[in-house]
């Protein structure tokens, strides 16, 4: 099943079932105006929301209409929680070997994760508008997951059953204003403005045997500036898989339903795959040449990042996107 949040006045929008082709929709107000509302009684919309995709997917839904990825919101427009993890330790390791610094081996048993801003996240089609370029502007493509509710204190085994939708993420960065919040030790704010999220989620079921309960086993695509920038496999080098990361959340609290669980940067150690964020190729450039040569984004630059099934065909449809200069009014 593949759902996706149409704008409209109101900052939640309206939920809308799209087919699996992602070529039409339909509203469902008689199940949930919101995707927030489904997933809060997701064991009675779950159902219901099937049967209408399976009808739209044979074309028996009459009240249909195209599906625009222009015209959507992020899924969850905005979240009771979004935490980001960093999963790939891999990218971990190599981030602090350019800074020449040792990596504490809890990294490999503890998950990383951090609380992000879930008030307003931007749509997959609207631009990034940032004030600055020194700020040190950066994509991140990742993999998301969102919970219906959890328990506090959750298995690992467990956790995988609270799983109710996947989506693709880009956790935009301002790198060079990290530095100075992770000496603070207080974790980021500034660094991570607003995140965006994949035209569609979907179920994990749609993912067929590329899901595996833990893993997405799909390469993630970015491209930058219209170029193939990277396309690691999720599933490859992930050293926490979701249901891990889900239990960790949970140790000390509730996850309520809604709450967005995201994977981290994408990073393969076969690194003819490329990278999934700028700041991986700068410090693999640094380790390699003494210093990095890759820029960060400027104003007018693209990021366009998207997952493909085993026929080439977009899964979520694609996040592209433009950076813009905000102008304060």
């Amino acid at each position: 099943m593949k759902l996706a949040t149409l704008k409209n006045t109101q900052k939640d929008g309206q939920l809308i079932v799209v087919s699996h082709d992602l070529t039409l929709a339909t509203t469902v107000p008689d199940i949930a105006m919101t995707l927030q509302q489904a997933l809060d009684n997701w064991d009675k919309s779950e159902a219901r929301l099937k049967a209408i995709y399976d009808e739209l997917n044979e074309g028996k839904v009459k009240d249909n209409f195209p599906f625009d990825a222009q015209k959507v919101a992020s899924p969850l427009p905005r979240a009771y929680q979004w935490a980001d993890a960093s999963a790939y330790v891999n990218h971990v390791q190599l981030v602090r070997k350019s800074r020449g610094v040792e990596m504490p081996e809890s990294f490999w048993t503890d998950p990383l994760m951090y609380q992000g801003g879930s008030d307003s996240f931007i749509g997959p089609r609207d631009p990034i508008v940032l004030a600055d370029i020194a700020w040190g502007i950066d994509f991140e493509a990742e993999v998301a997951v969102i919970t219906t509710d959890v328990p506090m204190g959750v298995s690992e085994n467990e956790a995988g059953k609270y799983i109710a939708l996947i989506m693709l993420v880009n956790d935009v960065s301002l790198r060079n204003l990290a530095k100075a919040e992770l000496e603070k030790g207080f974790g980021f704010f500034n660094c991570k403005p607003s995140s965006s999220f994949s035209p569609v989620a979907i179920t994990p079921n749609e993912l067929q045997d590329a899901w595996d309960g833990n893993k997405v086993h799909l390469p993630l695509m970015s491209h930058y500036n219209g170029k193939l920038f990277g396309q690691p496999n999720a599933g490859v080098d992930m050293t926490f898989g979701f249901p891990k990361l889900i239990s960790h959340a949970a140790r000390t609290r509730p996850l309520g339903a809604g709450t967005i669980i995201g994977s981290g940067t994408v990073s393969n150690s076969d690194r003819s795959k490329g990278s999934s964020c700028i700041v991986e190729k700068r410090m693999l450039e640094t380790i390699e040449q003494g210093k990095p040569t890759t820029e960060f984004m400027h104003f007018g630059d693209t990021v366009r990042i998207e997952m493909l099934d085993k026929e080439n065909k977009s899964i979520f449809g694609a996040i592209d996107q433009t950076v813009m200069q905000y102008i304060k009014k």
